[in-house]
Order: C-alpha cells, then structure tokens, then sequence
C-alpha cells in the first residue's frame, strides 16, 4: 500500500503557544470528542482530540489541501527530536501502510513532542473513518495504539467546514 507520509506539519501549528494558537485557530465545532478547528493561514480545517493520557491527535490538510496527516503527541518522556524522520507502519484493520514520520519537538506546545506524516493515499482516509483503532510501529520506538472512536463524524464535520473556508 502507498503511504507517502502521515502525522503533519499542521500539528506543530495546532500545539502552538497559546497566543499565536488563539490568532490562527478558531473553533469550528465539536462532536463525538473531537474539536474542528479553522486554522486562518491556510484556510483549511483540522480535527484533534486529547486521549486520557494527554496524547494529542490531530488530523487535517496541508495548505495546498493535496496532502493529509496526521499527528500524535505526547507529554511523555521521549529521544523524538525535531526534523529527524524514521520509517513507520501504521495497522489500520487489516491493512499496513508504510511511511516515514517526522518528529516535532521544541516548535509544538512545551512539554509535548511526537511527530507526523503525510499522505495522499485516499485508503488511509477511509480506513481512519472506518476503524476504531490504529496500531502505530515506529522504527525505533515501541508501538502504540491510537483511538478513532468518532473519527468519521469528526472527518464529516472537517469536510464541511473545508468547503466553507474555498467559498
């Protein structure tokens, strides 16, 4: 299976410090545990929603709207430094796809560090809406698992408020 790229750019931009958040992201809505956020510079929209753990997940397009990602970061002690890449498979139901993530750290919100990828393979898209669950394996760290419960709801909504922000 393609996949380019996953967790995203955009994810720095979401955790950023509060000010500058408050200044490029407005609320669009909430449903099923999952914000949509406005982000005003590149007038598009993303989802993110907080795990019991703190994690961050974020999922949106980039500026040109060609390239999805996805984003997972935590306040956990970790060795991600910002810019390094490593491979990465991501299980979604029965299907593996593979790509390399970048790691955000010390440009996200303080205290938080994890990475993203990229892509623009349409299966992971309706694999994310369809499953509950997605297992993350990274190269050199231990695998975790990321809760989808009301993704597609969040990824509808997403969808609207996307083709609000091109009218």
């Amino acid at each position: 299976m393609r996949f380019s790229r996953l967790l995203a750019a955009s994810c720095v931009a979401a955790l950023a410090a509060s000010a500058s958040y408050a200044d490029k992201f407005i609320g669009y809505g909430a449903i099923e545990g999952w914000n949509v956020h406005i982000d005003t510079e590149k007038k598009s929209c993303l989802v993110e929603t907080k795990d019991q753990l703190d994690n961050v997940i974020q999922m949106g397009l980039t500026k040109d709207r060609g390239i999805g990602y996805i984003g997972v970061f935590t306040t956990a002690e970790t060795d991600i430094k910002r810019g390094d890449k490593e491979a990465v498979g991501i299980l979604l139901g029965d299907e593996i796809y593979v790509g390399e993530a970048t790691g955000m750290r010390g440009n996200i919100t303080k205290g938080y560090s994890g990475g993203y990828v990229l892509t623009d393979n349409p299966a992971v898209y309706e694999a994310i809406r369809r499953e509950q669950t997605m297992i993350v394996f990274p190269e050199k760290h231990y695998s975790f698992t990321v809760d989808l419960t009301g993704t597609a709801k969040a990824l509808d909504l997403a969808r609207k408020c996307n083709q609000e922000q091109v009218q």
